[in-house]
C-alpha cells in the first residue's frame, strides 16, 4: 500500500512532546515527515534537531537567539525564521499536513487559530487552548471544517472509545488521574511540599509546567474544560477518577450503563502516533500491558479539600466567558512563582482562587478580550502573592 508521506509541523519541537513526536516521525520514516520545528528558546536542541531531521522550515520564537540559529544552520538548505509572527505563517504553508501544538500555555492560542483558518488537521497536545478560548476554537474548527485530534493522553482515550460509536450519546466520561506524587499526604505535609518533590513526578515524562500541574490536580481540571469543547458534553458529565497505575487513560460510558477504556502502558508516543496516522493504526514498539504484572487496578475519589484546583475549574468553566481564561493564567503565575520558590504548595490554589474573583469577567469574550484578559491576571496574580 502506497501511503503518501505526511508532512507535519511541530510547534515545541524542544520540549517533552514534541521531542517525542519526533521520535515516532524517525521509527516511521516512511509515513511522517518533520516539515517545520518551532522552539521557544532551546536554541541549541533545535539546531540538533534540524540536523538530524532536515526539516524545510525552523523558527525559533525568541529572536534575541535567531542569529546564532541561523549561523549554526548556513550549512543546510533550511529556511530559518524567528518570532511569534513567522509561527501563526508557518502553520498556513500548502505543504503541511498535521501542525502539532505543543507549545505550552497562552503561548499556544494563536498559532492553533491560524492553523485552523488555514485547515489544517491540528494534533492537540496544548491543554491551554481550549481551556482559554474553546468555543472561538471549537467554533472555528467547525467553521472550516479542521479536525482537532487530541494528543493528551486522557483525551485521545476518550477519542478512541468514542471511534465506531457514531451518534451513541455520552452519558458520562470518566477521566483519570493519577492522583499525583501527593495523593497521601496530609494537609500539614503538603504545607510544607518542596519544589524538589514537586518536580520529581512518578509516572510521566513530562516538562516541568505540566509537572506541577499533575502534582496540584490542575491538569485535571484543565483537561476536564478540554473534554467538554473537545467532546461537547456539560461539566456534570465529566467525572475525575484516581488511578495511580495510570494503565486507563479514560473511559466513556453510554445510556446503557456500557463502559469503554483504554488501556496502555504510561507512554506518550502512542497517543501522538494515533493522532498522527488516525484513522490508521500502524505498528509501534511500545511495551504491551502485561495483565499478569499488573494483577491490580486501584480507583479512588479525588480530595477536594486537600486539592483544590479542579473544583476552581469547575467553577470557572460553569461561570463561563473569560473566567477559565483568568484561571488559566493565575494558574501559570502560581506555577511559576512556586517553582522560583516565592509561594507554598497550597498558596497556589489561594491565588488562583484570588485571582478569579479580582479580574474583570466578561461574559462573551472576543480573541483581543482573552488576550487582554491574559496580561490583566497574571498582573493580578503577580500583586496579589506580593502583598501576602
Amino acid at each position: 500500500m502506497n501511503h503518501q508521506k505526511r508532512k507535519i509541523a511541530i510547534l515545541g519541537s524542544t520540549g517533552s512532546i514534541g521531542t517525542q513526536a519526533l521520535d515516532v516521525i524517525s521509527r516511521h520514516p516512511e509515513r511522517f515527515e518533520a516539515y517545520a520545528l518551532v522552539a521557544n528558546n532551546q536554541v541549541d536542541k533545535l539546531i540538533e534537531q534540524a540536523y538530524q531531521f532536515n526539516p524545510e522550515v525552523v523558527i525559533i520564537a525568541n529572536e534575541t537567539k535567531y542569529k546564532g540559529l541561523k549561523e549554526a544552520l548556513a550549512d543546510l538548505p533550511v529556511k530559518v525564521w524567528a518570532g511569534t509572527d513567522a509561527i501563526e505563517q508557518v502553520v498556513q504553508d500548502a505543504e503541511i499536513d498535521i501542525v502539532l501544538t505543543a507549545m505550552v500555555g497562552f503561548a499556544g492560542l494563536k498559532p492553533t487559530i491560524s492553523a485552523i483558518k488555514a485547515g489544517k488537521t491540528i494534533a492537540l497536545a496544548n491543554k491551554e487552548t481550549l481551556v482559554i478560548a474553546g468555543e472561538l476554537i471549537t467554533g472555528l474548527a467547525f467553521e472550516n471544517r479542521t479536525p482537532i485530534l487530541p494528543v493528551d493522553s486522557e483525551h485521545s482515550a476518550v477519542f478512541q472509545c468514542l471511534n465506531g460509536e457514531g451518534n451513541n450519546e455520552i452519558e458520562k466520561i470518566l477521566l483519570t488521574a493519577s492522583g499525583g506524587p501527593f495523593r497521601n499526604f496530609s494537609m500539614k505535609q503538603l504545607q510544607e511540599v518542596t519544589k524538589k518533590q514537586a518536580l520529581n513526578h512518578p509516572n510521566w515524562n513530562m516538562g516541568s509546567k505540566v509537572t506541577i500541574d499533575s502534582s496540584t490536580l490542575m491538569n485535571k481540571g484543565l483537561e476536564m474544560i478540554e473534554a467538554k469543547w473537545l467532546f461537547d458534553v456539560n461539566p456534570s458529565q465529566i467525572e475525575i477518577i484516581v488511578h495511580p497505575q495510570s494503565i486507563i487513560h479514560s473511559m466513556v460510558q453510554f445510556k446503557d450503563k456500557s463502559v469503554i477504556a483504554q488501556l496502555s502502558l504510561p507512554d506518550m508516543r502512542m497517543p501522538i502516533q494515533y493522532a498522527f496516522s488516525y484513522p490508521e493504526r500502524i505498528s509501534s514498539d511500545i511495551k504491551p500491558v502485561d495483565f499478569f504484572e499488573l494483577s491490580t487496578l486501584t480507583f479512588e475519589k479525588p480530595d477536594t479539600g486537600k486539592f483544590r484546583n479542579p473544583g476552581l475549574a469547575y467553577q470557572a468553566i460553569e461561570k463561563g466567558g473569560n473566567m477559565p481564561c483568568i484561571m488559566n493564567a493565575a494558574n501559570e503565575i502560581a506555577v511559576e512563582l512556586f517553582l522560583q520558590e516565592k509561594i507554598g504548595f497550597l498558596q497556589m490554589s489561594d491565588l488562583i482562587e484570588q485571582t478569579m474573583t479580582k479580574t474583570v469577567f466578561i461574559q462573551h469574550p472576543s480573541l483581543d478580550d482573552y488576550i487582554q484578559t491574559d496580561s490583566e491576571a497574571r498582573k493580578i496574580a503577580l500583586t496579589t502573592s506580593n502583598t501576602k
